[in-house]
């Protein structure tokens, strides 16, 4: 059974019929086709990991070169100047996707910006620590991990949250793994199942699938993956003995010291009192209970105007809007900041969202041609045969890929543009397709290891070896993606 929902994420698709003829002789029909996708995997692959191509360039050229072996024509791909009526299933797959995705991500980074440089970080770790004591203390920064990371990104999290580990584990005199483990889960869990981040949100736009039943899914299968993470976590931090790094605690107290420093250039001169608790998590929790709002609105309720309403401001759009609108306030205006200040933070924090887009696009761009060549149809017939759920293969193939080449989002949009087909012809509902995305959100960071930014970033924010952090970080994601799966694989025979 399918729900009808009010918003949808849907990128509108080429209408390009599909193709079973190529340039060369070897493409005919489904052979031919899954001969293509072979190809165009390993090439991508090989840009990505041996050439070093940026994965936008690497997934760009990659998208054409599979579109011409399947036998689109170049006015297919690319539209031409004498016909304005040419579909272009380069820009309709770029755009239809990005003018959904674009403004999740920047509504979401701008409202992380503003939680990050008003201090709503520290004010929820350290009611957090208060609330739990000094022996609870690992638990307190895993939740503060799970409600900070929703939105903002894992880097920005490690970076704002650093240094309260260094000082629990400097206190403590225990491991730091012990501290920084839980944050990393409740970070890592956020980002990868949880909108408004970009992993999600992108596979929401490719499977046509409604924010709401994505965040829905998310903490489904998030929270026992996140609880399945903390056990381990507990564990290995008993274990594994790393000291404090006073290098990096040095140099994030230095740090902080010169974001002060570049606020009160701007102009941000915020107040001494601390930012209440519950402002930041009004703040945090208001645009993911304005689209459960609206998603269940839609299930429970007859048309009429409390539904209307409620549609309204479940929109995403909407909601994260108000988010941020209320952050402005709360956190900005009321607290001395200056308008001016605002919109400095706010677009300085969209300075780093221009690669995840691109990548986003021409993942969007990947399913267009896979879907209009019909490379897709010919993947989904193969997969149907083999007989596994489609839930069992999107996790696998999003684990191949990020295992191979490192970078989740990659998998994902790639992963996304394969199983499209998939779910396309099952007729599944929102909430099976939306337990999909948790698969391939699962598999995107299974094994995080050298060839992922990730890893390094953990690595030296923390001090800890390769060996260790291959035994720890590697290990920790491994139990969140396998949780995460098995929690989704298990709903999904309820959910069709």
């Amino acid at each position: 059974m399918s729900f009808p929902l009010p918003f949808s994420l849907a990128a509108p698709a080429p209408a390009a019929p599909p193709h079973t003829g190529g340039l060369l002789l070897l493409i005919d029909g489904t052979p031919g086709l899954l001969t293509v996708a072979a190809l165009g995997m390993a090439l991508l692959l090989f840009l990505i990991i041996k050439v070093r191509l940026q994965p936008f360039v690497a997934l760009l050229a990659v998208s054409i070169a599979v579109g011409l072996l399947a036998g689109l024509s170049v006015t297919e791909l690319f539209g031409t100047v004498q016909r304005s009526d040419a579909v272009s299933t380069v820009e309709s797959g770029m755009g239809g996707i990005l003018g959904h995705v674009a403004i999740i991500i920047g509504l979401g980074t701008m409202l992380g910006a503003i939680l990050e440089v008003s201090g709503g970080a520290e004010v929820l770790a350290a009611r957090l620590l208060a609330l739990f004591g000094e022996r609870r203390a690992p638990l307190a920064m895993g939740l503060t991990g799970l409600l900070f990371g929703i939105p903002v990104f894992f880097d920005v999290g490690i970076f704002v949250l650093a240094p309260l580990v260094y000082a629990a584990a400097k206190r403590s005199g225990k491991s730091v793994l012990l501290y920084c483990l839980p944050l990393l889960a409740g970070l890592s869990m956020t980002h990868a199942f949880l909108p408004p981040h970009p992993g999600p949100v992108a596979a929401a736009g490719l499977l046509h699938v409604q924010l709401g039943w994505v965040v829905l899914m998310g903490i489904v299968c998030g929270l026992p993956a996140v609880l399945a993470a903390w056990a381990y976590a507990a564990w290995a931090g008993k274990r594994i003995f790393v000291p404090v790094p006073q290098d990096m605690a040095e140099a994030a107290e230095e740090a902080k010291r010169a974001v002060a420093a570049e606020q009160r250039a701007q102009g941000v001169t915020p107040r001494e009192t601390p930012v209440p608790l519950a402002t930041v998590l009004t703040i945090i929790g208001t645009p993911l209970l304005l689209i459960l709002a609206a998603t269940f609105s839609s299930i429970a309720l007859d048309p009429s105007p409390t539904r209307s309403v409620l549609e309204f401001f479940g929109n995403p759009f909407v909601a994260l809007t108000l988010a941020l609108l209320l952050a402005y306030y709360l956190l900005g205006i009321r607290r001395g900041w200056s308008r001016k200040s605002l919109e400095a933070v706010s677009t300085a924090s969209l300075k780093p969202v221009g690669n995840i887009l691109l990548v986003v696009g021409a993942g969007g761009i990947f399913g267009a041609v896979l879907k209009a060549g019909g490379v897709a149809q010919a993947l989904s017939d193969t997969f149907h045969g083999v007989g596994l759920p489609v839930i069992v293969l999107a996790y696998l193939i999003a684990l191949v890929l990020r295992v191979a080449q490192g970078s989740a989002t990659v998998a994902i949009v790639t992963t996304a543009g394969i199983v499209a087909p998939l779910l396309a012809e099952g007729r599944h509902s929102q909430a099976f397709a939306a337990l999909v995305i948790m698969a391939i959100s699962a598999g995107s960071i299974f094994a995080s290891h050298v060839n992922d930014g990730g890893f390094w970033m953990v690595a030296k924010y923390f001090g800890i070896s390769e060996r260790d952090t291959l035994r720890s970080w590697t290990v920790l994601e491994s139990v969140l993606s396998l949780a995460g799966f098995a929690v989704a694989a298990v709903a999904g025979v309820f959910v069709s």
